[in-house]
């Protein structure tokens, strides 16, 4: 990554090496010296001050006064010579008179010096000056003056070493600064790694939990701060995958109750625009028959006797389509159990084939009905009924061409199939699927002939789904085939509520 932690924090810490080494480079070069100045300064004032205690002490002839004072001038690198007023020398570093020191020495004490140069500090007792030999060129720190019994003295130490070592040691900085800054760099790397993955980890955490992902889980570990904020990280994803979990299960249950509302008003509409077109037309049959015979339009009986049966069919015909909107609405809204019991599916067939043999004469149709003696099945007998009743009706109903009606009753290994077909027109494709809506019906007027409202298969659908058993219709180039299915007798279904 191009704003990458670690990538910062290598260049932060080389960029803070090399800094350093700059710094240490500019301040060896161009203070050093100063320093170093200050430091022989305090030297120069030190050796004075030894020297003048032994005098004041009468112990600088002392050998071993002498032999001290002498490792001192060699540890400060300063060289000394001290002249009493008669010319006699009292302590010196350098072994005759004829040294430059000594010649130096007569040049203050004559005041012949050629080559004074920088006062850097100056008593009543001496001065030091930076001053450079005019014969060799070379710097030195020099200080003069009287000691306490008026002894002369000439100090100095060369400044040549501390500008030699300067350089050294820049060149020394150079060669360390290149191994440090490559340790430093390998080392820099190696730690920023150790701690740039853990916090790379959290990111690529953060990102998953922000995509919903909350299997990611933190696992480098540690007692660290990041470590801390990893186990957090992982404490925050379970609580939060917890609570979307429960929000989507609110949600869901919320979403459930809306759709139901929402299919509730909507049924309330249809139903109520369905029932209020159903009933037009029996209501107005009703009340225009009614008119006439308190009217007289027809004072003869058999007229009053029509008008009459014409009412009390109408009516019958309005309680019939309330009963079948009653059982239809139970069934919808699963307030009706549904009862499982093993029963014989045949002879429930043959039943309803008996109670219908009237209208089965006033169509003149033959009822082929092929099955075993006895075919056992698991279901809601009495609902079973209805469906059976429903699919024989509407056949009886629609039976045209050669008027036959064939019911088959099909066994397979877990389900028994149950078929009622008859000749007829085909039903249009188109409408196939619109069946089993309420209300609808392909031939209005066929349909309104013999008292249907559009509600039985409906109930159909509803009792099927119900049972949680697959139902559907077929046509054929003759006919048209409505079918069940239903959970055969060899095994026990569990009890169902609709």
């Amino acid at each position: 990554m191009k704003h990458s932690i670690r990538r910062q924090m290598m260049v932060v810490f080389v960029g803070l090496i090399v800094f350093i080494l700059v710094l240490m480079f500019v301040v060896n070069s161009g203070f050093l010296e100063e320093y170093y100045i200050v430091h022989k300064q305090a030297d120069l004032t030190n050796m004075y001050s030894s020297i003048d205690k032994a005098i004041k002490q009468n112990e600088i002839r002392d050998d071993s006064v002498t032999e001290k004072l002498g490792r001192q001038t060699e540890k400060s690198n300063i060289s000394v010579i001290v002249v009493q007023t008669d010319g006699s020398i009292v302590f010196s570093t350098v072994r005759d008179g004829s040294s430059p020191l000594y010649v130096k020495l007569l040049a203050y004490i004559f005041d012949k010096n050629q080559d004074n140069g920088k006062t850097l500090k100056s008593t009543d007792n001496y001065k030091i000056y930076k001053t450079k030999d005019f014969v060799n060129g070379t710097e030195y720190l020099e200080m003069w003056g009287n000691m306490s019994d008026d002894s002369i003295f000439v100090m100095r130490s060369p400044l040549e070493s501390i500008r030699e070592s300067a350089d050294l040691a820049n060149k020394f900085l150079v060669y360390m600064g290149a191994i440090a800054i490559l340790l430093g760099g390998i080392l820099v790397c190696f730690f920023s790694r150790k701690i740039s993955e853990p916090i790379k980890e959290l990111a690529i955490l953060s990102q998953r939990m922000a995509n919903l992902d909350f299997d990611a889980k933190y696992t480098s570990g540690g007692d660290n701060e990041i470590g801390v904020l990893g186990r957090n990280f992982n404490v925050m994803s379970q609580r939060l995958e917890k609570t979307i979990s429960e929000l989507k299960s609110a949600n869901n249950r919320l979403q459930k109750d809306i759709e139901r509302k929402e299919k509730l008003e909507n049924m309330r509409t249809e139903f109520l625009g369905n029932v209020s077109h159903e009933l037009k037309t029996p209501i107005a049959l009703i009340q225009g028959y009614a008119e006439g015979l308190k009217e007289g339009v027809n004072d003869d009986p058999e007229s009053r006797d029509f008008y009459c049966d014409v009412i009390m069919d109408e009516a019958a015909k309005m309680n019939q389509m309330v009963k079948n909107l009653l059982i239809l609405n139970q069934l919808e809204f699963g307030d009706d159990d549904v009862e499982f019991e093993r029963f014989d599916i045949a002879g429930l067939i043959r039943g309803v084939l008996a109670s219908c043999e009237i209208l089965i004469q006033q169509a003149e149709a033959t009822v082929d009905f092929i099955a075993d003696e006895s075919v056992c099945v698991w279901a809601d007998e009495f609902k079973t009924e209805q469906v059976v009743r429903n699919y024989i009706t509407n056949a009886i109903h629609h039976v045209e061409n050669e008027k036959r009606i064939e019911i088959r009753v099909t066994s397979k290994e877990e389900t028994v199939r149950v078929s009622v077909f008859n000749s007829g027109k085909p039903i249009p494709e188109e409408d196939l699927g619109k069946l089993w809506d309420k209300f609808y019906k392909v031939d209005k007027a066929h349909t309104r002939e013999y008292g249907g409202n559009g509600i039985g298969l409906s109930i159909v659908k509803a009792i099927m789904e119900s049972f949680h058993q697959d139902y559907g219709v077929r046509n054929f180039e003759n006919g048209v085939e409505f079918w069940f299915e239903l959970d055969s007798g060899k095994m026990e279904p569990v009890s169902k509520k609709s």
